[in-house]
């Protein structure tokens, strides 16, 4: 009996760490010291593009909650849409004012771009609950109460009915954070790692509290800032860094990669 106990307390830790909204970013490189003061003029084309397709993400997912309580499933043409929705909305994001990440100007695509450094994926559902599809809204005030403060007050909530809210920024500690990072790439022609790292868990969050709102998940958002570009589990940290440790040889290897 006793040799059952552990797998049954080790999976809702497993569950809480993998979140079905994964969001990765990653450190690209060099940058430049300049581009940003014009990616506000470079990212018209995309906005452009962006503002129709979130008119239709709004649109269908209203089509996807009356079919989530009817059927309890997410019609799959419209889940791969909206998620195509939200992952060009990333990309611009990444590349723009929402983090700087990247020189390299985003596809015009809602697919996946596997060599593209910002990606973002949601795991499709293949049962929701009904009655919750009705609630989710409300369930989620607390975290746009904190995301609105963070990405510059009532700006990112309006956002959420059909704006890109991550990509314009708009303000508040995020746009603050973004701004510091930018004069730092100027000055010194690098990208701060603990900013990098703190700015993408701000839009991850802010991801993952959309995914949440737009029906493509049960989980309820944690309440957590997972920092960095890359979703990985603690166990597979731990692994990572004590690798590190008991491997001299690896340490300058990843004291370059971070620079």
């Amino acid at each position: 009996m006793n040799s059952t106990n552990p797998p049954t307390t080790d999976v809702p830790a497993d569950a809480d760490r993998s979140y079905p909204i994964s969001v990765h970013a990653g450190r690209d490189g060099p940058l430049s010291r300049w581009l940003w003061l014009v990616k506000w003029l470079l990212v018209v084309p995309h906005v452009l593009m962006l503002i129709p397709l979130w008119i239709g993400f709004c649109l269908l997912s209203l089509v996807a909650l009356v079919a989530i309580v009817i059927t309890g499933r997410y019609p799959r043409a419209i889940f791969d849409f909206n998620v195509g929705v939200l992952r060009w909305s990333w990309r611009v994001g990444y590349y723009s004012y929402s983090a700087l990440g990247t020189d390299r100007y985003p596809p015009f695509t809602l697919a996946d771009v596997a060599d593209y450094p910002a990606r973002l994926d949601v795991t499709y559902p293949e049962r929701l609950h009904r009655g919750l599809a009705l609630v989710k809204w409300l369930l989620a005030i607390p975290h746009l109460i904190i995301l609105g403060i963070l990405f510059g007050g009532g700006g990112w909530l309006s956002g959420q009915a059909g704006a890109e809210a991550w990509t314009w920024g708009g303000g508040g500690l995020v746009g603050l954070l973004v701004l510091i990072a930018a004069i730092a790439l100027t000055v010194t022609g690098d990208y701060p790692r603990p900013l990098f790292d703190i700015i993408v868990g701000f839009n991850r969050w802010a991801l993952r509290v959309a995914g949440y709102t737009a029906l493509m998940t049960d989980r309820y958002p944690p309440f957590r800032l997972d920092l960095g570009g890359d979703e990985r589990t603690t166990d597979a940290a731990s692994a990572t860094d004590a690798a590190t440790d008991t491997d001299p040889s690896s340490r300058p290897a990843a004291h370059d990669a971070a620079v």
